[in-house]
């Protein structure tokens, strides 16, 4: 997915021009990384819509949005989103990282795992569905990544499960992460310890009272002697 997004320049820096900027309905934020032929590495800091940010955060593609940033009107340079910051009680938006990307140069990203179906071994078998890892290190062209990883655990009975190695043919990625890390499989459900019946709790104190009978006996002889 890609999408446009147009930000102003801002001169001030620091938490004060930052809660400024806030207060009037901006957001700030930097872009990093080279433009166009520049060799050398350099960073703007811009202001941004927080609406318009938050619905790229939540898009399907989310913080793998593939974003056409203009900076005062001019040329689109491709980015995105490196690092984002939100209240940690109001959870609103602080504050936005960009970094630029070629697009005929593979970056390294980091993709969600989605599951569909039922597994078999859920459904018949009465097993669970253990989640092992919801997300994936990939390389790919910044065109290319994708919005998820999907595994369709229908098949799986208890004790199966994949793994990341099982889901790379014929795609147009590499993955980063270890391709023998599970994913995804059916465990057993956990047996919980049995109650004792009622005829086991008589039972046992059936035996308590012959102990103490014998523990009687014992006393009666000892006394006899």
């Amino acid at each position: 997915m890609s999408t446009n997004l147009n930000t102003q320049t801002r001169s001030g820096r620091g938490k004060n021009s930052a809660r400024e900027l806030r207060r009037n309905g901006r957001l700030p934020g930097v872009v990093y990384g080279r433009t166009g032929s520049d060799s050398t590495a350099n960073s703007v800091a811009v202001s941004v819509d927080p609406g318009e940010l938050t619905q790229i955060l939540r898009s399907d593609t989310g913080v793998n949005t593939l974003i056409g940033l203009s900076v005062d009107g001019g040329v689109p340079s491709q980015v995105l989103i490196k690092d984002y910051q939100v209240g940690p009680l109001t959870r609103a938006l602080l504050h936005v990282d960009f970094y630029r990307v070629a697009m005929d140069k593979v970056l390294t990203v980091t993709v969600p795992i989605e599951l569909t179906g039922e597994a078999e071994g859920v459904k018949v078998q009465g097993g669970l569905i253990d989640f092992v890892q919801r997300e994936v290190a990939i390389a790919c062209l910044p065109s290319e990544i994708p919005e998820h990883l999907t595994i369709d655990v229908s098949p799986l009975t208890i004790g199966q499960g994949v793994r990341l190695g099982d889901l790379i043919e014929g795609v147009s990625w590499k993955p980063i992460t270890d391709t023998e890390t599970l994913l995804v499989h059916v465990i057993a459900p956990t047996l919980e310890e049995e109650e004792p019946t009622d005829g086991e709790e008589e039972g046992e104190g059936d035996v308590a009272e012959a102990v103490d009978g014998e523990k009687t006996d014992d006393e009666g002889a000892k006394s006899g002697d």
